[in-house]
C-alpha cells in the first residue's frame, strides 16, 4: 500500500510540475535568454576592450619610436598630434601616458601654456594612477619654479614631499629652489644639506644638492 501511495504522490507532483511549467514557460525561457544575453554581452565587451587596448598600445609605441628617433626637442609636430589623439580616445592607462608625453614635447617646443595645461589635467584626474598624477604635479611645479605663485607651488610640493611619496626627494629639491627664489637662503641651505645626506635619495639629486650647497657657501 505504501508503494501505491508513493506512486500516486509522485504522479500528482509530476502533474503539478507540468502545470507550473506550462504556466511559466514563457518567463523561464525569457530569463534563460536574458542570462545568455548578459553573458554574451560581457564577452563582447571584453573582446572590444582588449581590441581597443591593443590598438592604443600599438599607436603609443609607434609615437614613442618616432619621438625617440628624433634628436631632443626636434620631434615632428605630428608626434604631438598622435599623443593628443591618444589622450582623447585611448583607454585610461595609455590616455594618461599620452598626456604626459604630449606635455613634455610641448614644453620642449616652447608651448609652456599647453604643457602646463596637460600636466594640471593629469594631476587633477582622479581616475589616473596616483603615481602618474603626482609626477604630473611635480613636472608642473618644476616648470613654474621661477615664475609660478610661490604659495601654490609650495602647497603642491609639500604634498609630494611627504614621507613615503615616490617623488619626495625631487619635491624637496624644488622646495629648496623655491626658498632661494624667495630669498630664504638659510632655509634652502638646511633643506639642501639634509637632501645631500639622504641615502634614500637618488644619486643625481644628492649630487645636485651638494653642488648647490657648495655654491651657496
Amino acid at each position: 500500500m505504501v508503494d501505491i501511495f508513493d506512486e500516486v504522490d509522485e504522479e500528482l507532483r509530476a502533474e503539478r510540475a507540468q502545470q507550473l511549467l506550462k504556466r511559466y514557460a514563457g518567463l523561464i525561457i525569457a530569463a534563460a535568454l536574458l542570462v545568455i544575453g548578459i553573458a554574451a554581452g560581457w564577452q563582447a565587451w571584453r573582446w572590444w576592450q582588449a581590441k581597443q587596448d591593443m590598438a592604443a598600445g600599438q599607436n603609443y609605441l609607434a609615437a614613442m619610436a618616432l619621438m625617440q628617433s628624433s634628436p631632443a626637442g626636434t620631434a615632428p609636430q605630428s608626434v604631438i598630434g598622435d599623443f593628443d589623439k591618444l589622450a582623447q580616445s585611448a583607454p585610461e592607462g595609455y590616455r594618461t601616458l599620452a598626456r604626459l608625453q604630449a606635455a613634455a614635447l610641448k614644453a620642449q617646443r616652447g608651448d609652456q601654456a599647453g604643457a602646463l595645461s596637460l600636466w594640471n589635467e593629469v594631476a587633477s584626474d582622479t581616475s589616473a594612477d596616483p603615481l602618474l598624477r603626482d609626477l604630473a604635479s611635480l613636472l608642473l611645479c618644476q616648470h613654474q619654479i621661477d615664475t609660478g605663485d610661490p604659495a601654490l607651488l609650495e602647497a603642491r610640493l609639500k604634498a609630494l614631499a611627504e614621507p613615503g611619496n615616490a617623488w619626495r626627494p625631487l619635491a624637496q629639491e624644488q622646495l629648496a629652489l623655491l626658498d632661494l627664489r624667495q630669498g630664504k637662503t638659510e632655509a634652502a641651505k638646511t633643506a639642501l644639506s639634509k637632501l645631500a645626506q639622504d641615502v634614500t635619495a637618488p644619486n643625481g639629486v644628492r649630487q645636485r644638492a651638494a653642488a648647490l650647497l657648495a655654491r651657496l657657501g
